[in-house]
């Protein structure tokens, strides 16, 4: 029996989506078998950012209403051999399409073959954020070190304590380094003490993201990159490794600074 891990915000734009893909792949490469759920319906993107758009048939929609089953709506990656697989949102629906006692019936029928299921949520704390918790053993709250960004993640972290899952863990993304060591934005620090709950990892922010989302490639594919190496660090930490924060500054001295410190001596 597989776990379900709601992915949620509360402020719209924080890289949501982006991390369930990214995340979902993360686990994908580790072995493990996911099932990522679209429940934003009416505005679905996780089939966007993992390329998948054009392989379409049925949707999340179809499944409760019996117009198909299950295993038909669901698209496999191509790209993680027989571990990924993605079920769409509705693109045209009525939001209140779906019960929460609908969505906690289907993933507890995704857990009995996958090893997790990750629920993309939509933003806000309406009928889309109900049905995607509905179903959730577990919750990952995403933010960005914005004010009002932590101000909603903190008021769903008040919302998911009154829910029947496990404490909330955090993740941190879009840190831009120079703005955050200049104290142009909220530290981890800062962040981690307000919210008060565990940090599952950052992630540095890179423009690479944005241009892998727009080529349906998640950034995590690419092991070079810093946003990629978070992704993956955080897909080892929810598998039970232990492995340290990555470091947010550069620790390399240009040359400039090499010099100076030479001649300083």
């Amino acid at each position: 029996m597989g776990e379900a891990i709601v992915i949620t915000s509360g402020k719209g734009g924080v890289g949501k989506t982006t991390t369930a893909a990214n995340l979902g792949t993360a686990l994908a490469l580790q072995g493990k078998k996911i099932c990522l759920v679209d429940t934003d319906i009416g505005l679905r993107n996780l089939d966007v950012i993992l390329g998948l758009e054009n392989r379409i048939i049925y949707d999340l929609v179809d499944v409760v209403e019996g117009r198909c089953k299950i295993h038909q709506a669901l698209i496999k990656d191509k790209r993680v051999d027989e571990k990924l697989f993605l079920l769409p949102a509705a693109q045209t629906t009525d939001k209140n399409a779906v019960t929460p006692e609908q969505m906690k019936s289907l993933v507890e029928e995704l857990k009995r073959d996958y090893d997790y299921v990750l629920i993309d949520c939509p933003a806000g704390i309406e009928q889309g954020y109900r049905n995607a918790v509905a179903g959730a053993d577990h919750a990952i709250v995403v933010t960005t070190p914005e004010i009002s960004a932590v101000r909603d993640a903190d008021r769903i972290i008040g919302l998911l304590e009154q829910e029947e899952i496990t404490a909330p863990k955090l993740i941190i993304n879009r840190i831009r380094q120079h703005m955050m060591k200049n104290g142009d934005t909220l530290d981890v620090n800062e962040i981690t003490t307000h919210l008060s709950i565990d940090l599952l990892g950052i992630i540095i922010d890179s423009e690479g993201v944005i241009s892998s989302s727009n080529k349906g490639e998640p950034i995590v594919m690419d092991p070079s990159n810093k946003a990629s190496l978070g992704y993956r660090n955080i897909a080892r930490r929810i598998l039970g490794e232990s492995v340290p924060l990555m470091a947010i500054h550069d620790e390399q001295r240009g040359m400039f600074s090499k010099l100076k410190a030479l001649f300083s001596k």
